[in-house]
Parts: C-alpha cells; sequence; structure tokens
C-alpha cells in the first residue's frame, strides 16, 4: 500500500509538470504579443509626436511672421500718422501765410484806392490851377491891350497937343499922363506876375504830389505783384502738400481696411470657434438638470454649484465645472494665439435680500464671490491662464425670470459662462 501510494504522487508530479509547461508557454506567447504591440503603439505615438512636433514649429514659425507682420504695420502705421500731422501743421502754417498775403493784399488794395482818390483830387487842383493860370494869361492879355490902346491914346494926345499946346505943356501933359499909365501898368503887371508865380508854385507842388502819389502808386503795385507770386508759390506748396496728405489718408485707409478685414476674419474665425464650443458644450450637457443654453452663454443654476448662501464650489459643482473645463480645454488649445479670446463668468442672484449678519453684506458681494469662486476653481485646479478669466457679480439686478415666485427666483439665481473677445 505504501509502494502504491508513492508511485500514485510520482504519477501525479509527471502529469502536472506539461501542464506547467504549456501555461508558462502560453504566458511568454502572451507577453511577447504584449511586448510588440507595446513597441508598435510606442513607435507610432513617436511618429505622431514627431509630426505634431513639426506640426507645432510651423505654426510657432507663422505666429512669429504674423507678429512681425503686425509689429511693422503698427510701426507704419505711426510713421504715417506722424506724417500726417507734419502735414496738417504745414497746411496749416500755408493758409496762415496765404491769410496774411491776403490781408496785407487788401490793405494795399484801400491804401491804392486812397492815392487814387487823392490823384483824383489832385487831377481835379491841378485842371483848376490851369483854369486860374489860364484865365490870368488872359487878364494879362487884356492889360497888354490895354497898355497899347494906351500908347494909341497918347499918340493921338500928343498929336492934339503938339496942335493945341506949346512944346512946354505938350512935355509935362505927355509925362504926367505916361506916369500915370506906367504906374497903372507896372502895378497891374505886378499884381498879375505875383498871380502867375503863386499859380506856378501851386502847380509844381501839384506836380510833386503827383510824382510822389506815382512813385507809392508803382511801389504798391510791385509788392502786388509780388504777393500774388508769393500767392501761387504758396498755393502750388498747398496743392502739393494736400495731394500728398491725400496719399496718405488713401494709403492710411488701405491699412486700416486691410486691419478691419483681418479683425472681421478673426472674429469669424472666433464666432466658428464659439460655434463649436457651444456644440460640444450642448452634447456635453444635454439632459443635465440645472444647465441650459440661452443665446451665446450657458446657464448654471446656483443650486448645482453652491449651497444656499454660499460662494463655494460644492463636489457636485466642481464636477460640472470640471466637465466644462475638459471640453473648453480641448477647443482653446485649436484657437490661433492671435484671437485675444476670453472667458467671462458672470453671477447673478435673486432678489431676496440678505441679513447682512453672514459672510455676506448683500447680493452684490455673493454674486461677485460666486463668480471669483469659478474663477478660482478654473485656475487652481484645471490650470486656465488668468489672462484668460474674467468674473463679474450683478447682484439681483439682471433677472431673466419676472415675478416673486420661487420658480422665477430659481431661474435668476445662476452662473454664466461666455465665450467673448476681449
Amino acid at each position: 500500500m505504501a509502494l502504491s501510494g508513492h508511485r500514485g504522487q510520482r504519477f501525479a508530479t509527471t502529469n502536472v509538470w506539461p501542464g506547467f509547461v504549456d501555461a508558462m508557454g502560453a504566458l511568454l506567447m502572451v507577453l511577447i504579443f504584449v511586448l510588440s504591440i507595446f513597441m508598435i503603439v510606442q513607435s507610432m505615438l513617436r511618429d505622431t509626436i514627431t509630426t505634431k512636433d513639426h506640426e507645432l514649429d510651423a505654426l510657432s514659425a507663422q505666429v512669429a511672421g504674423l507678429a512681425q507682420a503686425l509689429s511693422l504695420e503698427q510701426a507704419q502705421t505711426e510713421a504715417l500718422t506722424g506724417r500726417l500731422e507734419a502735414a496738417g501743421a504745414r497746411i496749416t502754417a500755408f493758409e496762415a501765410q496765404v491769410a496774411g498775403l491776403l490781408a496785407e493784399k487788401t490793405a494795399q488794395a484801400a491804401v491804392i484806392a486812397d492815392l487814387q482818390g487823392d490823384l483824383k483830387t489832385s487831377d481835379a487842383a491841378l485842371a483848376s490851377a490851369r483854369l486860374q493860370l489860364d484865365a490870368a494869361r488872359k487878364k494879362a492879355e487884356e492889360t497888354l491891350t490895354l497898355l497899347a490902346a494906351a500908347e494909341a491914346a497918347r499918340k493921338d494926345l500928343q498929336g492934339r497937343l503938339e496942335v493945341q499946346l506949346s512944346e512946354a505943356e505938350k512935355q509935362a501933359a505927355l509925362k504926367a499922363v505916361a506916369e500915370k499909365t506906367l504906374t497903372e501898368t507896372r502895378a497891374e503887371s505886378d499884381r498879375k506876375a505875383e498871380q502867375v508865380a503863386r499859380l506856378n508854385q501851386q502847380v509844381a507842388a501839384l506836380r510833386g504830389q503827383l510824382a510822389d502819389l506815382q512813385a507809392v502808386l508803382d511801389e504798391a503795385k510791385a509788392r502786388d505783384t509780388e504777393a500774388k507770386v508769393q500767392v501761387e508759390a504758396l498755393g502750388s506748396q498747398l496743392n502739393s502738400a494736400l495731394a500728398q496728405v491725400a496719399a496718405e489718408q488713401k494709403r492710411r485707409a488701405a491699412l486700416e481696411e486691410e486691419a478691419r478685414r483681418k479683425a472681421e476674419a478673426e472674429a469669424k474665425d472666433l464666432a466658428r470657434y464659439r460655434s463649436e464650443f457651444f456644440g460640444r458644450m450642448s452634447q456635453l450637457l444635454d439632459g443635465r438638470a440645472g444647465v441650459r443654453v440661452v443665446g451665446d452663454r450657458f446657464v448654471f443654476s446656483s443650486e448645482v454649484l453652491f449651497q444656499p448662501g454660499s460662494a463655494d464650489l460644492s463636489p457636485e459643482g466642481q464636477a460640472q465645472i470640471s466637465r466644462v473645463a475638459e471640453t473648453f480645454r480641448e477647443l482653446a488649445a485649436e484657437i490661433p494665439p492671435e484671437i485675444d479670446w476670453l472667458l467671462e463668468v458672470d453671477g447673478f442672484t435673486d432678489d431676496t435680500p440678505l441679513s447682512g449678519q453672514g459672510e455676506f453684506k448683500d447680493n452684490w458681494e455673493l454674486s461677485q464671490a460666486r463668480a471669483l469662486s469659478v474663477v478660482k476653481y478654473l485656475i487652481e485646479a484645471q490650470g486656465f491662464a488668468p489672462k484668460r478669466l474674467a468674473a463679474a457679480g450683478f447682484g439681483e439686478f439682471r433677472p431673466v425670470a419676472a415675478g416673486k415666485s420661487p420658480e422665477a427666483r430659481a431661474q435668476n439665481r445662476r452662473i454664466e459662462l461666455k465665450l467673448t473677445e476681449r
């Protein structure tokens, strides 16, 4: 019996060993298969990472090129602005010079008008003096005629005296008549000579005044001609400056139009990413209680995220925000860096006033604290960049449901997320 038992144990040991060897072989094959799959997956991942690195380098080069182009465009815009300001200053100076020349021309025109009036007055005085001179000459001629008549009378009287008077009487009478006539003639001649001298002096003075007026008139005409030349030169410079300003304005308008088109393209890109974001979020949050889509915003009921009167995210609220953050993080990685996007977190309460004895004095502080709590959770727990987030509290002053029913107040207690551009 002992020998039979010993042989049974040897037989049992012999039968177990092949099964063990088969199991080890199968396990080894499984390990080899798993290692092969791991090597293949690692190779594929290495190729994928290398491809992504190349794509990332290309995108970085594109971003650097766009940044350089933007800086060049900004420098050109600043240079154009400076040139436009300088051109505006030159135009202002030209306009001031033209205004001064026009004012000087107006003053010269007034002086010329005065000189022309004085010249007309002098011409009238000269004509009057000439008339007086002619009258004096006429009177002198009449005087000479009288002298001739007196001489004829003297001769006639002398003939008569030769007949009637003696020689002595004749000489005395002739002498008396001659002296009288000579005295009268001399007095009249002196008077006429004085008048003629005065008229000659007046004529000489008028001629001097005419010469002075003519010189002033010639000088005014010369200055007027010079002013016209300056005005024409300034007009040419002004036209050139205006043409340059028009060209600069046209170029600036082209740059502004190009910038506007770029901004519109970026806005369209942001709208596309916003639409994609809302599409993904709608699928993620579809059917979840306390979350709804209103326009371009996701609205979370405060009861889903916070306990009543508290601004600390509840575990359920953290889970909701984590789902949103995970989806949005995937989308944010696809948004180009030149789009300055921003995720706004807005807090709202109902119109039920707080007692003021708790942690928050009023609904303003509660709404702001809740929005800030969501933002801090996204930064600290989800790794969001602070510059891409904004928190704001509106208290009870922007309700979405009218009335004081529990349902309306529940709708007004909310947190809103909105993807926008800064």
